[in-house]
């Protein structure tokens, strides 16, 4: 007798991708779910947060400011004693039995006025000799508390402030003294209890937990009375010591609060578990004592909430991924096929748009390179030709027709003069002639030494007859006198004479005509700056000053060729020309040179 047994096939391999991609969906799905729950609990949480700490700052903005005003209030006292004549009639004769029974009464009736706990008065040495309670028990009269950390800051710096257990009273206060002085002679102390536990009462009626901790980190008042002179951390042996010599917290253990921050919020604001249960600990300091005042809120209520928020959250989310993934599995066929032909249209709209913009660019370079070679081949032939020789030339015709007239008037010694001129003349059309080819081939310049007075002066002797035409008062201030520069001589005076001669002409309808020629050294460079009184650079011209044949003047009056090639001569020998208009009114061209290295 034969068995047979039904095996199930295997899934098929198109089907395995399939199975995966619905594990991976479902994944997706739950982690956006704890993800929404995630941010529900965190927004949430922050909102609760936020809400505590914005009523934890009403009530410390309420509690620092009465425990404040409390303090303050009995900083008169000092200057009301010294004026008394009993108070330091006392410190002068302390043994005085008669003067001790006056200051007694004085300061309790000063006491009766003020409301304060107690007054005394210390001689130098830190014993009580007077108090507002001598004829009470416990009084502090008689009693050596110089080591009182009230009474040793008063006689080491003049002012103390101290919270603690009185030695004789055995009632915690918070203590000022004041050094008392006669023509900067120190007599003693005046000291002042102020009883603040009327503070604590007060907090008691307020939600939360408030804790007034000292310098020391001790809690010296608080709604709970387990806390108080406790500290927020353990103290090493050396503070100990201390605190058991000066006695502070009376006969207070000392015992550490557990107290543990977490997370700092923000510099006044930060969470700490006290007793293991968490809190909100929000701190403000006083402005009349080193303290700090705490203001504890519980956290169990925030994060109760929170975890409300993230369940709501997850649960919101389930819902609305359902309902997408119904929509989504109706429109899924309508969506591929839009999605089909947007992918079709946007490529070949993309095409289009390439070859449009490719075709333009290439029209642009097109026209670019054919305007570029016009633009050189006009430069190379025309900006020492008719720019550079026109300067020289002038100035030979002018010599020459001066030393025609001084040969007249029988003059020889100035004719020579004129005739070494033209001379220095011909030589510079000369090496003018031969820099014309550093706009072909970029040659080199040779660079030497050049002092600016004397250059300077050069460019003035050539254009001294259209200065004097035109009435054009020239100023020259260069600093220091010596200033030398780095270039090729007949360059930089090509420059020059330039900027001048535009000057000159800008100038020639003006009612004032002053130009300006500064230099000054600035580091390792030589700053030019020729101003004018002129109407100043056409705002349209500006931009584009330093482009060839770009000129405000006339036609047949200019090229345009004059600054480009003053500005490529510049830049040959490694510095920058740069114009601006001045707001006074005027151009103003800077010329930027290297300065001759000097040796320390």
């Amino acid at each position: 007798m034969s068995t047979s047994a039904s095996v199930s096939p295997p899934p098929s391999p198109a089907k395995q991708p399939r199975r995966r991609r619905g594990w991976l969906r479902w994944c997706g799905a739950l982690a956006l779910v704890g993800a929404a729950a995630f941010v529900g609990h965190q927004v949430a949480l922050q909102s609760g947060l936020a809400r505590l700490r914005d009523a934890a700052e009403h009530r410390l903005d309420m509690l620092t400011s009465n425990l404040d005003a409390d303090l303050a209030r009995f900083d008169y006292l000092p200057a009301l004693l010294e004026m008394t004549p009993v108070v330091p009639a006392l410190l002068n004769a302390p043994a005085n039995v008669q003067l001790r029974d006056n200051a007694n009464r004085y300061l309790n009736g000063v006491n009766a006025t003020v409301g304060a706990e107690m007054l005394y008065v210390l001689d130098s040495a830190g014993t009580s000799l007077a108090a507002s309670d001598w004829g009470q028990a416990g009084t502090t009269i008689g009693q050596d508390l110089s080591f009182r950390p009230y009474v040793v800051a008063a006689l080491q710096q003049g002012r103390g402030r101290f919270y603690g257990v009185g030695i004789t009273s055995k009632k915690p206060g918070y203590y000022l003294s004041y050094a008392l002085h006669r023509d900067q002679h120190l007599l003693g102390v005046m000291a002042v209890k102020v009883n603040i536990e009327q503070s604590e009462q007060d907090w008691r009626k307020l939600p939360g937990d408030v804790l007034l901790v000292d310098e020391l980190g001790v809690v010296i008042l608080s709604t709970r009375d387990d806390l108080k002179f406790r500290p927020l951390a353990p103290m090493d042996a050396t503070r100990q010591a201390e605190l058991l010599r000066s006695r502070p917290y009376g006969q207070a253990t000392l015992q550490p609060l557990r107290w543990s921050p977490t997370e700092s919020l923000a510099d006044n604001a930060q969470l700490v578990t006290l007793d293991s249960v968490a809190h909100l600990a929000s701190t403000r300091r006083l402005q009349q004592a080193p303290w700090r005042l705490v203001v504890l809120d519980a956290l169990e209520p925030v994060r109760s909430a929170a975890r409300y928020a993230a369940i709501t959250s997850g649960l919101a989310t389930a819902v609305l991924l359902l309902l997408a993934v119904t929509l989504w599995q109706r429109r899924r066929a309508v969506r591929q096929k839009l999605a089909s032909q947007a992918a079709l249209q946007a490529a070949h709209d993309g095409l289009e748009s390439t070859v449009v913009a490719r075709t333009a660019q290439l029209r642009a370079a097109q026209s670019e390179l054919v305007h570029a070679g016009k633009m050189a081949v006009l430069g190379q032939m025309s900006a020492g030709m008719v720019h550079e020789l026109n300067q020289p030339l002038t100035a030979l015709r002018t010599l020459s027709e001066s030393a025609g007239i001084l040969l007249d008037q029988e003059r020889p010694e100035e004719v020579r003069g004129n005739l070494r001129r033209i001379t220095g003349m011909v030589d510079r059309l000369a090496r003018l002639t031969s820099q014309l080819k550093t706009f072909a081939y970029k040659s080199e310049l040779a660079l030497v030494p050049i002092p600016l007075v004397r250059c300077i002066a050069d460019a003035q002797a050539l254009l001294g007859w259209g200065l004097t035409a035109h009435g054009i008062v020239v100023v020259v201030d260069v600093q220091p006198a010596t200033l030398c520069v780095m270039a090729e001589e007949a360059a930089l005076g090509s420059v020059l004479v330039n900027l001048m001669r535009n000057a000159i002409d800008a100038m020639q309808e003006m009612p004032e005509r002053r130009l300006r020629i500064e230099a000054r050294a600035q580091g390792r460079r030589a700053i030019l700056r020729f101003s004018d009184t002129g109407p100043g650079i056409r705002a349209d011209i500006l931009p584009r000053l330093f482009d060839p044949f770009v000129t405000s003047k006339p036609a047949g009056a200019g090229l345009g060729l004059g600054l480009v090639i003053s500005a490529q001569l510049v830049r040959a020998v490694g510095g920058t020309l740069d114009a601006f208009n001045q707001e006074e009114g005027g151009a103003c061209f800077i010329v930027d040179l290297p300065m001759v290295a000097t040796r320390e």
